[in-house]
């Protein structure tokens, strides 16, 4: 906001608002507001009342203004902190919209900073934690403030920080690009995010501490451009640079804090600010001495005064004089502000320190016509000046929000040229003297003649646009060239092999519009350009025939899935290792053949290792580059073996002989009347019969000739008793009779020559055979 002067014909002066706020001055005014000195009747304080201008408040886009005055109160009442600027009340005087707010004695940063020209780290760090303090409330509270700069950051009596203007504040849930297609905030200070997605977020915050604080130090901002768009161009592409490469000696620890909060990826940096505050607690404990007391020389201009006046702002907290500031010149006349709010080709100035920046990709019609108040909206009193205690001191305008055009440049080749190169527009300066002059020339044809060349001008210049507009270079988009891709000189330069991530970005803020496809590249990186139409940097791209560029991007080189049932010898996939991996995708698959082996357990065809080019398995299921070297070995099978002679050999001997042949003996065991007890009988293979590993072979082992045992108490029975049992038994049974046998009595049971007791075991048959003869003595 500039610095209003008295004005006896301010209807609203000495009007008693809502019958209890009576205004006593109009302290300062903006794009967007009027900002008034009032006296609160009824608590007997003195507050600043920010009432909105009447050509907005009766203007198309009113509901958008209205809006943002009611968002700036509800933001600030939602934040309870000694470092947010408080808003009391709001209302409606005369149809118009009104914040009450506290009023703050002191100045803005920017002030301090154009006096200073450059802070120790000691006096930037505090201003930057009470900074950090301050958002950490709104943050906590879900508030994003999405336009911190110098000129928000008021420095009351006492020196101590107070954050003010939440008017594009957002609550975080919804702090993304508003229906107007508006991108606001100030270039100078704005995250990547907010300027390449319209994304407002806690860390975006961040970034703009982290700018002002580099500025602190370094006296200037890390990026500089007479142009917004390339301003945000290098913000979007390119990386902050560290403070220590304009603030050498400066320490290292001071260095990374301020490169993590300006870092490029939301996500490189803190969460919010409390976590920004906690970190700089923990960095400023390690400091010593000299590195607090650490800053940048710059030379002294000509305009800077050598004389001393009383310690204000930052130097009234430190309690040293390293703040003994000239006095500051005095604001400057409407003539002069008119002479330098003078705008770039194709940006809208409507106040020079509360423009709004248009997004370029929703080309909102009109948008470069709205404007918002992005300075401090809050009225503050210069302290410790005993001239004027209570003169109020405006933001400078070096710092203003800007608008961007609606329709926009194609590209950083079609960014206006320096001021003093072609094509600018030079504003015609004039001095006061010129205003005041009141010698008037006398009548001649001249005017006559003006008029003519001016008609003949008028006619060729609407020549000359028709041509640049139809014909020319109005009429088609250049194709930019990638940060990331280097051309030779005299050569064409294709946009092969550029970061898409990083051209898109390139391409929508140029506002060309494109096509986008992918596909698999062996040899084009993943995200990278493999193609364009048309390709080369510098080729046209009409825009009265609906062309567009057309970009192929690479998915990076093909994968393919290993069959999850390969190794499983019983699928399909398992049976067919070969084709399985082929038909699945992979292309460079082998089967070493020399390494095929015989197996006991899979059969031939079957997987028995899938390795990559380093021999390390591959497992089913496993993602890889479809032209991965993979080798496979399969397996032959069981191995043909000869049966070997076991017949007549021991059990032991048998068994062996199979194993060592990996055949599998089923071994059985039956009386055999040649055959010894533990030699084998027979087998169910003949010796030399072909056989693979695994068969089965049935071997009967010799239990040696059958027994059986003579029951007891036989001798004393009758013999035709003691005849059954025994044959029943399968013995043969013959009977010698002593004395005729009378009585029919088993005297005596004898296998051969040898009696038989009871109990016995005797062999049923012999060698032939036939059944073992008992013979009975019967008496």
């Amino acid at each position: 906001m500039s610095e209003a002067a008295y004005t006896p014909e301010d209807p609203l002066i000495g009007q008693m608002v809502e019958g209890r706020y009576r205004i006593a001055r109009r302290i300062a005014e903006g794009g967007m507001a009027t900002v008034y000195e009032a006296l609160d009747t009824r608590l007997g304080r003195t507050v600043a009342i920010k009432v909105m201008h009447t050509q907005l408040a009766q203007g198309p886009h009113r509901a958008q203004f209205v809006e943002r005055f009611r968002r700036e109160a509800t933001s600030a009442a939602a934040i309870a902190n000694p470092h947010i600027v408080q808003v009391y009340d709001t209302g409606e005087v005369n149809g118009l919209d009104f914040l009450v707010m506290e009023f703050v004695h002191g100045v803005n940063l920017r002030r301090e900073m154009n006096e200073q020209g450059t802070f120790t780290v000691r006096e930037t760090l505090r201003v930057v934690a009470e900074t950090l303090d301050g958002l950490a409330s709104a943050h906590r509270a879900g508030v994003v403030h999405r336009d911190i700069k110098p000129e928000n950051i008021l420095l009351n009596d006492r020196g101590h920080v107070q954050i003010t203007d939440f008017g594009l504040a957002k609550a975080a849930s919804q702090a993304t690009l508003s229906s107007t297609g508006m991108l606001l905030g100030t270039a100078a200070y704005l995250a990547p995010e907010m300027i390449e997605y319209n994304q407002a977020t806690p860390q975006g915050d961040l970034y703009s501490v982290g700018i002002m604080a580099w500025e602190m130090l370094a006296g200037e901002v890390p990026f500089v451009s007479d142009n917004p768009v390339t301003l945000v161009f290098k913000h979007v592409h390119e990386d902050v640079p560290s403070i220590s490469t304009v603030c050498p000696g400066i320490s290292p620890l001071v260095s990374a804090f301020i490169a993590h909060l300006t870092a490029r990826g939301v996500d490189a940096r803190p969460a919010d600010a409390a976590e920004a505050e906690q970190e700089l607690h923990r960095m400023t404990a390690q400091l010593d001495a000299a590195a607090w007391m650490y800053r940048r020389t710059k030379p002294v201009t000509d305009g800077d005064a050598a004389g001393g006046r009383p310690v204000t702002g930052l130097a009234a907290l430190s309690g040293t004089a390293a703040f003994d500031i000239p006095e500051p010149p005095l604001p400057p006349s409407p003539e002069q502000t008119a002479e330098t709010n003078v705008s770039a080709p194709g940006i809208t100035a409507s106040d020079s320190d509360a423009d709004t920046m248009t997004n370029p990709l929703m080309n909102i019609p009109d948008a470069a016509t709205v404007s918002s108040d992005a300075t401090a909206t809050q009225a503050f009193d210069r302290a410790n000046d005993g001239t004027n205690p209570t003169a109020a001191f405006a933001a400078p305008q070096e710092a203003a929000t800007q608008t961007l055009p609606a329709t926009p440049l194609a590209s950083v080749a079609d960014l206006p040229q320096d001021e003093a190169g072609p094509g600018h527009a030079h504003p015609t300066r004039h001095s006061p003297a010129a205003h005041t002059s009141g010698t008037v020339a006398p009548r001649s044809k001249t005017p006559f003649i003006i008029v003519a060349i001016a008609l003949l001008t008028i006619a060729t210049v609407a020549g000359g646009a028709s041509w640049w507009y139809f014909l020319g270079p109005g009429s088609y988009w250049t194709v930019p060239k990638p940060d990331d891709v280097t051309c030779a000189a005299d050569n064409p330069c294709s946009v092969a092999g550029a970061k898409w991530s990083a051209y898109r970005s390139t391409l929508n803020v140029s506002n060309i519009p494109f096509t986008v496809s992918e596909r698999n590249d062996d040899t084009v990186p993943e995200g990278s350009i493999i193609s364009a139409e048309p390709g080369n940097v510098g080729d046209r791209i009409g825009k009265r025939n609906g062309e567009t560029m057309s970009i192929i991007v690479s998915k990076g080189v093909k994968t393919a899935t290993v069959p999850s049932d390969i190794l499983d010898a019983s699928s399909a996939n398992g049976k067919d290792v070969l084709t399985a991996l082929k038909t699945a995708g992979f292309d460079n698959v082998s089967h070493d053949t020399g390494k095929d082996e015989y197996s006991e357990t899979l059969p031939e065809g079957a997987a028995l290792s899938i390795t990559d080019a380093d021999g390390q398995a591959i497992q089913p299921g496993a993602v890889l580059k479809h032209n991965d070297a993979i080798t496979v070995t399969l397996s032959k099978g069981p191995m043909p073996v000869n049966m070997p002679g076991i017949v007549g050999k021991t059990r032991q001997e048998a068994e062996a002989a199979l194993a060592d042949l990996k055949l599998t003996a089923n071994i059985t065991e039956a009386y055999d009347d040649k055959v010894e007890t533990g030699v084998v009988v027979s087998a169910s293979q003949q010796e030399g019969a072909s056989l693979h590993w695994g068969d089965s072979v049935d071997v009967v082992v010799s239990k040696g000739p059958e027994k059986a045992t003579i029951p007891s108490g036989l001798v004393g029975k009758q013999a035709s008793d003691v005849t059954k049992t025994l044959k029943a038994l399968g013995f043969d049974v013959k009977t010698e009779r002593v004395l005729g046998g009378l009585f029919g009595t088993v005297r005596s049971i004898k296998n051969g020559n040898t009696d038989i007791s009871d109990g016995a075991e005797v062999r049923l048959r012999d060698e032939n055979g036939k059944a073992t003869v008992i013979t009975l003595t019967v008496v």
